[in-house]
């Protein structure tokens, strides 16, 4: 697991600068088949980073720019006639990787062909149902900022992302690098150079080491605990739900075995708290008023549950 993430990290590292956190949660949910949504405001390389995750995995990819006017059928796919018969074509779903570049610019129908190859690992076409290949991983990018023009995820299609990480803008030295970086016209010349070093067997390897990542009883209680906690405070309507326990405890395994241990500390389980979990939350009308964020709801639940003793 450690020589899967040093790898990406050096190839998207070519390209994009001060990004090894995500990297970090893109490989953990590669490893665990699920599935992270990038957020941020434009031109921080949402999808420059899931380009170059792309180039640096030897895996099919895909991508997809989701517009108002895309349909269902240009994701999944169209029955068409050929030769007098009526044939399957695979839509850019059908792949390994599949970027979907700006998701919350497409109407909740098409949003809703995603949510069954995110959930299912296929899709329905004409009634019959078409595998995904294996592993499939979706990275979707979204801006938070823009309203227009945009459908907001619905909570269902939310709960289904393992992970929503933000992306914001770098520190200084990180950005300074970025000007100064070597470009054909405004393409960053050295994405050609990402080269794919992590291949579909590596990233299976790894999934059954996470698995076998020890969990204590103590560990499995405070992951229920704060998941719970959650579904108590005062600013949230709608809290985690048991599938964002599972999420939250597979992905503080993978935390675990990238910082190279076999056992989940509760560390682990605080680090990736927030990508799990602010997502899934539905802040009440007063709080959002108020100007709370679901991110401070993740914190007050982080607060309120006592952190359990190492052992």
């Amino acid at each position: 697991m450690i020589e899967i993430v040093t790898a990406l990290r050096e190839e998207v590292g070519r390209v994009v600068r001060g990004a090894d956190a995500t990297v970090d949660l893109l490989v953990a949910a590669a490893t665990l088949g699920g599935h992270v949504l990038l957020e941020g405001p434009p031109g921080v390389a949402k999808t420059l980073t899931a380009t170059a995750l792309a180039r640096a995995l030897d895996v099919e990819s895909s991508r997809i720019q989701l517009t108002p006017d895309m349909l269902p059928s240009d994701v999944t796919g169209t029955v068409a006639l050929r030769g007098g018969e009526l044939v399957f074509r695979p839509g850019p779903v059908f792949t390994n990787l599949l970027i979907a570049d700006e998701i919350n610019r497409t109407p909740p129908k098409t949003q809703s062909a995603l949510l069954e190859a995110m959930q299912e690992g296929a899709v329905s076409v004409d009634g019959e149902r078409h595998p995904l290949p294996e592993p499939f991983l979706l990275v979707a990018t979204q801006n938070p900022i823009e309203q227009e023009g945009t459908y907001p995820l619905p909570e269902a299609q939310l709960d289904r992302f393992l992970f929503r990480v933000h992306v914001g803008y770098p520190d200084e030295a990180a950005e300074r690098e970025v000007v100064v970086a070597a470009r054909e016209g405004l393409r960053p010349a050295a994405l050609h150079d990402v080269r794919p070093v992590v291949d579909a067997a590596a990233l299976r390897d790894a999934r059954a080491t996470v698995g076998d990542t020890f969990v204590h009883d103590d560990v499995a209680a405070y992951v229920v605990a704060l998941v719970r906690a959650t579904r108590g405070l005062p600013s949230v309507t709608l809290g985690a739900s048991p599938r964002a326990g599972v999420h939250l405890l597979a992905a503080a395994q993978a935390t675990a075995r990238i910082a190279g241990r076999d056992f989940v500390t509760p560390d682990d389980v605080r680090a990736v708290a927030e990508p799990v979990l602010a997502h899934r939350l539905v802040l009440s009308p007063e709080a959002a008023l108020e100007g709370t964020r679901d991110v401070d709801a993740v914190a007050a639940a982080l607060s309120s549950v006592p952190v359990p003793a190492a052992r």
